[in-house]
């Protein structure tokens, strides 16, 4: 999937919230991610007319939640249609799309589900960049490997989730990477117990043997270095000046 490793990514462009003053998921912040590394992270999502439109979020910060409004309402509110932002991003920008679930997911027609609005345009996308699906929800990955010949999948796992369980159940999927926070590389405030962690370059390598290549979201730049040498594949930063610089 990556050039070089471990690769860096951009977390929602420049980072999450709003980094060097500009706001996560805007033009703004993916071009000037882009003058630092070739890789973006960005969040999809669908909303109340079945467009799909690029926020992290559930709802905008009104309380309104994003599947409750129009593209055109969202769009009133600075939120971008992910079609605009695949015609504005070069195609050698490669691309991990973090597709959003919502609850209402679980009882919309097929066609209407997130997977299924999502998997067309990423099938035609695939033919121009690299590019990658990543979720928490595991069904909709499975979904979108049916729907899109080719199309690499991530299974993301929560906090500080351990690696054992982390690694297999990506495995297991059938999923292409394994999405891991950095803090599932404990100790932890949720692990504390040192003597119950994988050794980490252990826990790489077996991935590694599973067919997986590892991503890593948030670790801060001073963790980076432990990371790569684990032999992590990519960081999803939100300093990404930092993690290069640490990394090398």
């Amino acid at each position: 999937m990556f050039d070089s490793t471990p690769a860096v990514l951009g977390h929602r462009g420049l980072g999450k919230g709003t980094v060097a003053g500009l706001a996560e998921n805007t033009m703004a912040s993916y071009r000037a991610a882009i003058e630092l590394t070739d890789w973006l992270e960005l969040d999809v999502q669908r909303c109340a007319d079945d467009e799909l439109m690029v926020y992290h979020n559930p709802a905008t910060p009104d309380g309104v939640f994003v599947l409750e409004q129009t593209a055109d309402e969202l769009a009133g509110k600075g939120v971008l249609r992910f079609a605009d932002v695949l015609a504005e991003l070069p195609t050698e920008v490669g691309l991990d799309i973090d597709v959003k679930t919502p609850v209402e997911d679980a009882v919309a027609a097929p066609d209407r589900r997130t997977a299924a609005l999502v998997a067309p345009v990423l099938a035609a996308e695939l033919s121009r960049r690299r590019l990658f699906a990543t979720a928490f929800d595991p069904s909709l990955l499975v979904e979108l490997k049916e729907a899109v010949p080719g199309l690499a999948t991530c299974l993301v796992h929560w906090l500080a989730y351990p690696l054992g369980p982390a690694i297999a159940a990506a495995a297991g999927l059938g999923a292409d990477l394994v999405g891991l926070h950095a803090d599932s590389f404990g100790p932890s405030s949720l692990q504390p117990d040192p003597a119950i962690q994988y050794d980490h370059g252990y826990a790489v390598e077996v991935a590694h043997r599973a067919g997986l290549e590892v991503l890593v979201w948030c670790p801060a730049a001073d963790r980076a270095p432990a990371l790569a040498k684990a032999g992590v594949d990519a960081l999803c930063v939100n300093d990404i000046p930092g993690v290069l610089a640490a990394v090398g």
